[in-house]
């Protein structure tokens, strides 16, 4: 083959092969023959228990804002839990959802109390679908009752968290995500 045409079979050969190299380097690799998709297996665990509790078991508070705090002795699932009246007792004014602190083991709930009244709050009254640690073991049902006084309402939610030994960072309201102009709906009104 004359000179002048083995320069472009030659360029033709390098274009083909780097195009190859390209193609083979974007192919994903092939799986081993006994791979196996990850997968978390918990060991069985003891249900949970409730440890510890604001307000404690027959305690008086004030009236007014009250922040309820359940206190499990295990990390526990942050979308498992329910909390009923007890029985013989006022059922607790709450907002719906609980929120579980970072320390995984404490739940948090605004609740509003009148004076002069006993209030009573079964954890767990139905244990399908209530508060469960990771494993989704339900914790055991616990019953608590206490009283509230006739003195000055507590009326601010700082005042609420430190009455039940919150710190600032352990608020029982979580803020929503602040929406970005990408996730802002387009057009206006």
């Amino acid at each position: 083959m004359s000179r002048r045409r083995l320069v472009p079979a030659l360029m033709l050969c390098a274009a083909l092969g780097a195009t190859v190299a390209r193609a083979q380097a974007q192919k994903p690799p092939a799986e081993a023959p006994n791979a196996v998709s990850p997968v978390l297996i918990l060991p069985p665990t003891l249900p949970p228990k409730l440890v510890s509790t604001y307000p404690a078991q027959d305690q008086t508070v004030a009236p007014g804002l009250l922040i309820l705090k359940a206190v499990f002795d295990q990390q526990m699932s942050p979308s498992a839990w329910n909390y009923a009246p007890a029985p013989g007792a006022e059922p607790l004014e709450c907002v719906k959802t609980p929120r579980l602190l970072t320390d995984q083991k404490t739940f948090v709930v605004i609740c509003r109390v009148l004076a002069g009244r006993t209030y009573g709050v079964t954890f767990n009254a139905q244990r399908p679908g209530g508060f469960a640690n990771l494993g989704e073991n339900p914790a055991e049902t616990a019953s608590l009752t206490f009283k509230v006084e006739n003195d000055s309402p507590v009326t601010t939610l700082r005042r609420a968290m430190e009455l039940a030994g919150l710190r600032a960072d352990q608020t029982p309201v979580q803020e929503a995500p602040r929406a970005s102009a990408a996730n802002a709906p387009a057009g206006g009104g």
